[in-house]
């Protein structure tokens, strides 16, 4: 459970790490599942449903980016979103009615792992309210030199910045935008097992791992209940079906929040690693082949 502080610190800052959410035997079979799924992209040559691939990626050296919404495909993670030891935490910032939103697990592997440019993720799934936010669980100690997560402390409570470039989303912002300094930017750092808490207004990416150790980070989206989706409900058995906490509304939550569609869609679609191949410009070191 957080204390007051902690929950003062989300609503003022717009993040935490929480450390030990994850105890030893979870995080064991955690690493394992991951493993074997890493080991399985041999199989595969491009990217799948599954795999978001590394561009060094080849069967010999399966480079995984991204194992995408790990949560519909293994049932191992299908049990996770709905763990107490994190739902309890989700209740005290988002209320007793919870849906997972989406999932993903960033690999950021050693020595080339991928940067991941400035961003909000308000600007890909804006919703009614905005009482939204993601997790990271580390699956690996994550220091400075692991390309760990960097958020920008309070723009959660500012605008939404542009993503679009030349008309078109492309997931990332500007570096030069006046007003935001990146200089004041705080590494989410942490012990494997710990997790981070981000509101989705916040703004934050990562650099390269140019470390020789991985920085695997298991990411869940985590709204309140009757926050709804702006882009719309296309499966509503399987949309309530993601109530990982309480119970389903069909009486949305409308707030006053800044909102700017993420539209037209992205020339490259897939993960925010392929739509940010046509931002306009970078931040961060890109990784060589």
């Amino acid at each position: 459970m957080l204390s007051n502080r902690e929950v003062e610190q989300y609503r003022d800052l717009g993040y935490l790490v929480v450390p030990d959410v994850l105890d030893a035997p979870l995080l064991a079979e955690l690493r394992r599942t991951v493993d074997g799924i890493v080991t399985d992209a041999a199989k595969v040559a491009t990217h799948t449903d599954v795999y978001d691939l590394e561009d060094s990626h080849t069967a010999e050296n399966p480079r995984v980016r991204r194992i995408k919404t790990p949560h519909k495909h293994f049932p191992f993670f299908a049990q996770l979103i709905r763990n107490p030891r994190i739902t309890a935490i989700m209740a005290q910032l988002l209320g007793p009615d919870i849906r997972l939103h989406g999932s993903k697990l960033n690999m950021k592997s050693a020595g080339y792992g991928a940067a991941v440019e400035w961003h909000q993720d308000w600007a890909f799934y804006p919703h009614t309210n905005d009482d939204v936010l993601a997790t990271g669980l580390y699956l690996d100690d994550c220091g400075l030199e692991n390309g760990p997560l960097l958020v920008v402390p309070g723009t959660h409570k500012g605008p939404v910045y542009d993503h679009h470039t030349d008309g078109y989303f492309v997931g990332a912002m500007n570096p030069e935008i006046e007003g935001l300094d990146y200089s004041k930017a705080v590494p989410l750092m942490g012990k494997a097992g710990s997790m981070t808490i981000h509101h989705v207004r916040l703004v934050h990416g990562s650099a390269l791992n140019t470390s020789a150790q991985p920085r695997r980070l298991l990411l869940h989206e985590y709204v309140a209940a009757d926050a709804w989706p702006l882009m719309g409900v296309s499966n509503f058995e399987e949309f309530n079906s993601r109530v990982v906490l309480g119970k389903p509304t069909i009486e949305p939550r409308l707030s006053s929040v800044p909102v700017r569609m993420p539209l037209p869609p992205a020339p490259f679609q897939g993960s925010i690693y392929e739509n940010q191949r046509t931002a306009a410009k970078r931040f961060f070191a890109k990784a060589a082949a």
